[in-house]
């Protein structure tokens, strides 16, 4: 039997203290999506490029502010196809309205609702951070 690889992660922290988790491949993308993803959790894609799934691990006491919704879309919009372009647009929803329909193609996902938020692809202001899985799945399995 082989051992599926651990995903890879990009991990970073926003001003604020927000948490944000961004996929490196399309299937680690699904397990973002689909396994990691709590319901109150912010998702992000870039629109119509190909790209990073980014997760804003959401807070019990905190919603977020426009502006850390509009970072976490600039990174969004960084870790995609469209990397170099002006204004990227990007979809913002929360997780719980984002599937995997049955059978297609790794990565890919449906979303029924949500937002386009136009940001400049960036991460200046974003502190990259060692992406810790163990402890994401455990906070998963506690809290989802």
């Amino acid at each position: 039997m082989v051992t599926p690889a651990k995903p890879r992660l990009f991990a970073y922290e926003l001003p604020g203290g927000w948490k944000l988790l961004a996929g490196a491949t399309d299937a680690d993308n699904d397990y973002l999506s689909t396994r990691l993803a709590r319901p109150n959790d912010w998702w992000f894609h870039a629109d119509s490029v190909p790209g990073s799934h980014v997760l804003l691990r959401s807070k019990d006491s905190e919603e977020p502010s426009r502006e850390t919704l509009r970072q976490a879309a600039a990174v969004a919009a960084y870790h995609s196809k469209a990397r170099n372009a002006g204004t990227v647009p990007v979809h913002c929803t929360r997780a719980r309205y984002v599937s995997k329909p049955r059978g297609v193609k790794t990565g890919t996902v449906n979303v029924s609702r949500g937002t386009v938020l136009k940001v400049r692809p960036d991460i200046s202001f974003a502190t990259r951070v060692r992406a810790d899985i163990d402890a994401e799945i455990g906070s998963n399995q506690r809290s989802g």
